[in-house]
């Protein structure tokens, strides 16, 4: 039973259908070009003017890298395969679709100066991280919002369920990973209770992730249910570009004045009723007030893009359903980050913030698979003497990763960072800290995946309260995590080896 459960599963059965039609297109040039000489020629020329196009394209050098040496490698067919899996931009219909909707609503969205005036006039430095995805973004920072942060998901679906039970209008969700268990069990009766009473209850969901996790359209058995359901970028089994562009977020809007993002995705194992990889270390935070916005609107652009409901966002800013204005608590940024561009936006907040750290910069981070310009700044902020830390898992959940996770400390550690691995079992916390004034908490990975090819979120924070909380929480888990030292490997050489040809296609992984 347990063997023809697998054989039937969609993974199973799609993973066969996909490796069938790589292994029948290898082939098809293989013997095409094997066929003629004339052929083979003008398979390697194509291959020798993708390989120009690479170098001269405005990409990270890893990645291009990680395309130029099996292309050269293979010449027959190496630039044929670039052509047909090389580009990271969501298809033409998918991004065509986007584009169009956010044209629509970044009319909506505006930044309030005096805010923008008030943070030049206490630190510069984070003043430009601010106007920075303000001005070139279109995520405005914000007054007027509580933060509250949680530093497990039991913690966080605590909150969640309460405020999810209190919605009077309408219920926003967006999430990567959702599987039946207790936690969506639970969350998924009180949004069927919520629709009977008549809110609008959307829910979006990663088909990807969810494929083994949830049965097959399940958008459609929502619906019954009376919840407005999509499915992201459905799975096709078919050799695609567009699967790899996944919706990484975790979102949830209630009423316009409350939001909830982070880490933690609804499955049991992020709150610890199922034990997965020891005790799973994950992070969120509460929004409360104006900075909402920015979440509500990163939900209606996903939404409206592929199924347009609503002519006019306006009736879901925060003020609308807000009976106080929230207390100021510092300055509050949710910004998100898309494949539709160029622009590394997830990257270059962490960038801004080590690059501008005065004393310590806390990470935590499942995967810490990063580039060029990542690991400089990392080194370079220890060398001038920043408090470097980062926190990994101390069980992985996948063991190729993890090794070559593992593949990045010896630079880090020569150089004066500090690397801890989180002993009790797997960290999937998103969170940097720093100088007791800065953090940020969203879904963005320290990986190549997280920052080039998905949708994913965050929220910047200056001077709001919880910052403390964070940094606390940062000291609490290091002190349960093993510290890495210098001389903690002694790879064989088919390690080493290992690890460098993962080094290699680490972009591509």
């Amino acid at each position: 039973m347990k063997y023809l459960k697998i054989v039937f599963n969609r993974i199973f059965i799609f993973g066969l259908m996909i490796l069938v039609q790589a292994v029948y297109m290898l082939e098809l040039i293989k013997n095409f070009s094997e066929y003629s000489q004339v052929m083979s020629a003008i398979c390697m020329v194509i291959s020798i003017l993708v390989v120009l196009f690479i170098v001269n394209k405005e990409d990270n050098p890893a990645y291009k890298i990680a395309w130029i040496i099996p292309i050269l490698l293979f010449p027959i067919f190496g630039g044929l395969l670039y052509l047909s899996l090389g580009n990271k931009k969501p298809a033409k219909k998918m991004r065509t679709k986007l584009e169009k909707e956010y044209n629509r609503q970044k009319q909506l969205i505006h930044q309030d100066e005096k805010v923008v005036k008030e943070i030049e006039s206490q630190d510069m430095r984070v003043a430009g991280q601010a106007k920075y995805l303000a001005h070139y973004m279109d995520f405005p920072i914000y007054k007027n919002t509580e933060a509250v942060y949680y530093k497990s998901g039991e913690e966080n679906f605590k909150d969640l369920i309460k405020e999810l039970k209190a919605a009077k209008h309408y219920i926003f969700m967006e999430y990567f990973i959702i599987a039946e268990g207790e936690m969506w069990n639970t969350i998924l009766d009180i949004l069927e209770q919520k629709a009977k009473e008549g809110l609008d209850v959307r829910l979006i969901y990663d088909d990807v992730g969810c494929i083994s996790l949830l049965p097959y359209k399940y958008d459609k058995i929502l619906e019954a249910r009376g919840i407005k359901c999509m499915a992201f970028n459905p799975f096709i089994p078919f050799v695609s570009l567009v699967m790899n562009n996944r919706d990484h977020r975790k979102i949830t809007v209630i009423d316009g004045h409350t939001g909830f993002t982070g880490g933690i995705n609804l499955a049991d194992e992020y709150i610890n009723k199922k034990e997965r990889f020891g005790y799973w270390k994950d992070t969120g935070i509460m929004l409360k007030g104006e900075a909402v916005w920015n979440l509500t609107t990163m939900f209606l652009h996903m939404w409206n893009s592929f199924r347009y409901t609503d002519e006019d966002y306006s009736k879901y800013k925060p003020h609308i359903h807000m009976d106080d204005l929230v207390v100021n608590d510092g300055y509050i940024q949710p910004y998100g980050d898309t494949p539709l561009d160029e622009e590394i936006v997830g990257e270059n907040v962490y960038l801004n913030i080590i690059n501008n750290a005065k004393r310590y910069v806390y990470i935590f981070t499942p995967y810490l698979i990063i580039d060029n310009e990542m690991m400089t700044a990392l080194c370079l902020a220890s060398k001038r003497g920043i408090d470097v830390k980062i926190v990994t898992p101390g069980i992985p959940d996948k063991k190729t990763v993890y090794k070559l996770t593992r593949s990045y400390y010896h630079q880090l550690l020569e150089n004066g960072v500090e690397i801890y691995e989180y002993t009790p079992g797997f960290i999937h916390a998103k969170v940097v800290v720093s100088d007791d004034e800065i953090a940020t908490v969203g879904t963005i990975n320290f990986d190549y995946r997280s920052l080039y090819l998905h949708f994913e979120c965050g929220v910047f924070m200056y001077k709001t309260k919880c910052v403390q909380d964070i940094k606390r929480d940062a000291i609490e888990t290091i002190s349960k995590s093993k510290k890495i030292e210098k001389d903690f490997f002694n790879d064989s050489k088919f390690d080493t080896l290992f690890k460098a040809v993962l080094r290699l296609f680490a972009p591509l992984m």
